[in-house]
């Protein structure tokens, strides 16, 4: 079998956002060798030739390094922005009065009668908020750092008047939030689905739905990101992995009211909590946190905890300890990762920023592990319907009876190593299989590391067993002697037969 070269040592995986600050083969190496499990592309910013550029430099390092790593491409969704504004921005003072004008090319300051101090007008880009926005309604701009209340609304004239409570400098394109207003906007613009078909036509292994509100527009995403599959790559309906999986960004309120529909319904949950801190209180966010994670648990299902986690080291070669301690709290929550935004996208230290990251949980885990051991597995939804999972949830008892120092499994699609990843065996899962893409959708689940294999040519246990025994020593998850629990079924490389779990030591 393969060697893989040495894996992540943390359970916990870590997501870093490509940009130009690390999209060099070499600072992808670098990023790869420090942790990084799983690629970021950020729609919202930059093409499809250079998202495609990036892509093929993660896809052709990672195979140099035999590592299955995942690329998530990041939908921008119906985000509402300030139109174009003067080299240099406008300032808006409290207490002033700003008027959103629906048509405007480029922002601009007009006389008003009567001897009134002028008046700033700024372009919007959404059309419809001149009559969405009602009077009292919140208007924020630039993640809520100026702050307005709307105090007339007139889409006749298509415009909407505000007063500015918090002031500050509006540059173009900064982003406005209304928490307060029913917008029309679709969850997936015409935009999203030129990505999403982009996405499906590259092969990324993750495609995230941005502002998400509902569990019908996750259905929607994934019906359409499944015909176009069929009609891209020709596949049928019985192969999993052919489909592109989903991952719910929640960041509005209105999806926390259909929290556990969007979980059930997605493969795969966010907590961007950029958004989130913008459009509720932000009292609320750490608290709503954790209740995301806990329903992504009941449920079975990956969740990622993002945004502004080690938010100064886009500058600094250190974060906070408030950064620090928020990294470890999405570990001790249950995060199945955390990632980094602009601080590997287009910050100054992207490879520090990740060994930090990976420094911070291997701690936080550490913690984890010495606390006294539950009497059992955590309770799933799911745990009832399925029977692998099931089998994952004995394997559960048995890895604690043994002291297991891992878990070995044939997954050719990959769902044994998600069942067995949501069991929290806090020892790392080998997952294998022949399948390319499953190996790399596993870089998403927490404790998985996967290896892509051909079956060994005998079909036997006992040779699987060896390639195992080789790869837990090279790799130093496990020395001869060690006791290792084993789940497959035979032939090894058929899906849906994982049926038996057996215990051997290393070297036996």
């Amino acid at each position: 079998m393969p060697k893989a070269e040495q894996p992540t040592a943390t359970l916990a995986k870590i997501v870093a956002t490509i940009g130009p600050a690390s999209d060099s083969p070499e600072m992808v190496r670098k990023l790869i060798d420090a942790g990084v499990a799983v690629f970021r592309f950020n729609f919202s910013h930059g093409d499809f030739a250079s998202h495609g550029k990036r892509l093929a430099t993660v896809r052709a390092v990672a195979a140099e390094m035999n590592r299955p790593i995942a690329c998530l491409g990041d939908l921008q969704g119906p985000k509402i922005r300030v139109g174009k504004v003067p080299e240099g921005g406008i300032d808006l003072p409290a207490g002033h009065d700003v008027i959103f004008r629906v048509g405007l090319e480029i922002a601009r300051v007009e006389p008003q009668g009567h001897g009134a101090d002028p008046i700033v007008v700024l372009p919007v880009t959404y059309e419809p908020l001149v009559r969405e926005v009602e009077p009292g309604h919140k208007v924020l701009v630039n993640d809520g750092a100026i702050r307005m209340l709307a105090v007339e609304s007139s889409p006749d004239r298509g415009e909407l008047r505000c007063r500015v409570i918090v002031g500050g400098l509006v540059t173009s394109g900064k982003g406005i939030n209304l928490p307060q207003s029913n917008i029309s906007a679709p969850a997936i613009t015409d935009r999203d689905w030129e990505c999403a078909r982009w996405a499906v036509q590259n092969g990324l292994d993750f495609v995230a739905l941005s502002f998400v509100r509902r569990a019908e527009e996750v259905t929607e995403l994934k019906n359409r990101l499944a015909a176009m599959s069929a009609e891209i790559h020709g596949t049928g309906p019985n192969d999993p992995t052919r489909w592109t999986p989903v991952v719910a960004k929640i960041e509005k309120p209105q999806a926390l009211a259909d929290l556990d529909r969007i979980v059930q319904e997605a493969d795969g949950i966010m907590v961007a909590r950029g958004d989130l801190g913008v459009e509720m209180d932000i009292a609320r966010v750490p608290v709503s946190q954790k209740e995301i994670v806990a329903k992504c648990a009941e449920h079975g299902k990956p969740c990622v905890v993002a945004t502004q986690m080690l938010e100064t080291m886009i500058e600094n070669a250190t974060p906070t300890r408030a950064e620090a301690s928020d990294v470890a709290n999405a570990v001790f929550d249950g995060a199945d990762a955390v990632m980094l935004s602009a601080e590997t996208a287009t910050g100054k230290h992207p490879v520090l920023v990740v060994e930090t990251m990976r420094r911070i949980i291997a701690v936080a885990e550490a913690r984890v592990a010495s606390l006294p051991r539950k009497d059992a597995p955590p309770q799933r939804v799911l745990d009832r319907h399925s029977p692998i999972a099931a089998l994952a949830h004995g394997a559960w008892h048995v890895a604690q009876g043994t002291a297991a120092k891992a878990i070995a499994v044939w997954s050719q699609w990959g769902g044994s190593a998600r069942y067995l990843s949501q069991n929290n065996f806090l020892i790392p899962i080998i997952a294998y299989s022949s399948n390319p893409v499953a190996t790399r959708r596993m870089a998403l689940y927490a404790g998985v590391t996967a290896v892509c294999s051909p079956p060994p040519p005998d079909g036997t246990f006992s040779s699987w067993f060896t390639g195992v025994d080789a790869f837990v020593i090279s790799s130093g998850l496990a020395s001869p002697g060690d006791p290792v629990l084993f789940l497959a079924g035979k032939p090894l490389g058929t899906p849906k037969v994982v049926n038996t779990i057996t215990t051997r030591r290393v070297g036996e």
